[in-house]
């Protein structure tokens, strides 16, 4: 009889929680007693897998969590713009501006270091949710803060940001390498970056929450002309106003909270990792039969193994190539999204001084920028990432993003306000229907088991270290020389100067393998050396079974 038709009879599958989605295949095969077998009849079940309601589970469970992150990231650009008034009667200091944006980056940098080395040390299921947990407690508390003569709110307030952004951080590894070892091969590229899409839903929610409260308290700003009239009520308006804004982000959190803490944990994570020394005793008594069996177990997971394994340059090259892509990207992505109002303002759209239009604009404006380029690229990506391919995808995205800014900047002060938004539209298309997916689904593939969560933690760190020097360095030049009277000047250059970041993530990109339709271990077997036990043991099975068909013939 084959172990496929093996059924055993104690097992009832648990579909409470986050396992409606996140499956328990180990507690399904768990009555099979070989552990190569045992693996191969789960991994066989996720890979050939079709695309159904449990993906889409799967992605809404993963993926909310994701439009969390966004939101909160997102949020602070137009919750900005509302504090100005109410502690600086409308213009926020650039040193204060800056800390306050760049503080949740880096927060993001030590959660993506952090959770992503737990999630391959401790495991995805114990560390999976608490990074939402931390998010919600930092957003409740940033709400609660209030200036006094005993703190400085700046200060408390960009701590509570570093925090939250800790929590952010660790959505990214875990929600990757989850939603990457739990999908079917077909789909993989797919379900990743309609898992990533949530990062525009997140900027969605985060615009048409800003228009609503913004109009609500629409009798309380319109008399303020300028920044200088925004006295008494409208103070009080714009305090509510930043308050509900990036309070409301939590409530998608809430919502996921209790499906992330319920997943069955990762059916590769606990078979390669987990059960290594049992794999370890089954390829030694395997041998025996076949030689090649004493390489179907990787080396254990430790520091000098993944010293080791990454010092290969044929290994070293991969993470440089997904850490270095991410941190072009972002220098780029996170220097023009966190401050789209400002250029909004710049290239004329949000222009007025009148405290409601000012933000009513803005908010409206980045809706646009959303809903334009933005969502449209997602969906561009899903829908083609399976077929065309990681790379291609990545290569084309940076080559567009090049031409796009160089003409931006160079053609500035000959374009017209409405040809640059325009352009700005198409820019952000191509950052989504381009390296601002990919870069996230890639280490979500590339990796072994044991250092895929570490390695995507790296390379998305090394995005957000790009973030902090656009935000620090490069952001700060868009005033660099200008007349009080003609703010954001330098801007053209500081397009000309994201341009060649650009330029330059297409030769890191050049780095990087393609990973469509072939499985996590395939992945590995070809990229990193490692043997597919699945094959081995799918292969002997096989022999056995026609052995025994013979017998029976006979």
């Amino acid at each position: 009889m084959s172990t496929q038709n093996v059924i055993s009879e104690e097992y009832h599958e648990n579909n409470s929680g986050g396992k409606t989605a996140f499956k328990d295949y180990i507690g399904k095969f768990a009555h099979i007693e070989d552990p190569l077998e045992r693996r191969r009849l789960a991994l066989e079940e996720i890979d050939h897998a079709g695309f159904g309601w449990t993906q889409l589970k799967m992605i809404m469970i993963a993926g909310v969590g994701f439009m969390t992150d966004s939101y909160d990231i997102f949020a602070i650009n137009l919750g900005s713009s509302m504090m100005a008034y109410v502690f600086w009667k409308g213009n926020m200091p650039a040193s204060t501006t800056t800390l306050i944006k760049v503080s949740t980056s880096v927060g993001t940098v030590l959660g993506q270091l952090g959770f992503g080395f737990s999630a391959d040390f401790f495991g995805r299921k114990k560390i999976y949710g608490l990074e939402l947990i931390v998010i919600i407690c930092a957003t409740i508390l940033q709400c609660c803060l209030g200036q006094s003569p005993a703190i400085n709110f700046v200060a408390i307030f960009t701590t509570m940001r570093i925090v939250m952004g800790i929590g952010i951080g660790g959505d990214y590894p875990l929600s990757s390498i989850i939603s990457s070892e739990f999908s079917t091969t077909k789909w993989r590229g797919a379900i990743m970056a309609a898992v990533f899409s949530n990062q525009g839903l997140g900027q969605l929610m985060g615009g048409i929450v800003a228009i609503v409260v913004i109009a609500a308290y629409r009798d309380d700003l319109e008399f303020a002309k300028t920044g200088a009239e925004c006295v008494g009520r409208c103070i009080k308006a714009n305090d509510q106003m930043w308050r509900i804004l990036i309070g409301f982000g939590c409530v998608p959190g809430v919502i996921a909270l209790y499906y992330r803490l319920t997943i069955a944990e990762s059916p590769r994570y606990a078979l390669d990792v987990n059960e290594h020394d049992t794999l370890e005793k089954v390829a030694d008594a395997e041998a025996a039969i076949a030689s090649e069996a004493h390489e179907i177990v990787a080396p254990k997971a430790s520091f000098s193994d993944f010293f080791a394994h990454f010092s290969q340059w044929r290994h070293a090259k991969i993470l440089i190539g997904t850490a270095g892509s991410w941190f072009m990207l972002d220098v780029a992505f996170y220097g023009l999204n966190l401050n789209t109002a400002t250029i909004l303002q710049t290239i004329g759209y949000a222009g007025s001084s009148n405290v409601y239009v000012k933000l009513y604009d803005s908010a409206a404006g980045n809706l646009i920028l959303v809903c334009a380029g933005a969502l449209p690229g997602y969906w561009a990506t899903i829908a083609t990432v399976d077929t065309v391919g990681r790379k291609p995808i990545q290569l084309f995205g940076f080559f567009m993003l090049t031409v796009l800014l160089c003409v931006i900047g160079f053609a500035y002060h000959r374009l017209t306000e409405g040809g640059k938004l325009g352009l700005y539209i198409v820019f952000q298309f191509f950052q989504n229907f381009g390296p601002n997916s990919t870069t996230f689904i890639i280490p979500g593939e590339i990796y072994p088991t044991r250092y895929r969560s570490t390695a995507h933690g790296i390379s998305a760190a090394s995005g957000k270290v790009g973030a902090i020097i656009a935000q620090t360095c490069i952001g700060t030049l868009v005033n660099h020389g200008c007349a009080k009277d003609e703010p954001n000047c330098w801007l053209p250059h500081v397009m000309e100067i994201f341009a060649l970041f650009m330029l330059l993530g297409i030769f890191t990109t050049l780095l990087i393998p393609e990973t469509k339709r072939m499985t996590l271990e395939e992945i590995c077997e070809k990229y990193h050396g490692e043997l597919d036990a699945t094959k081995l043991v799918k292969d002997r099975y096989a022999t056995q079974e026609e052995s025994y068909d013979s017998e029976e013939k006979q």
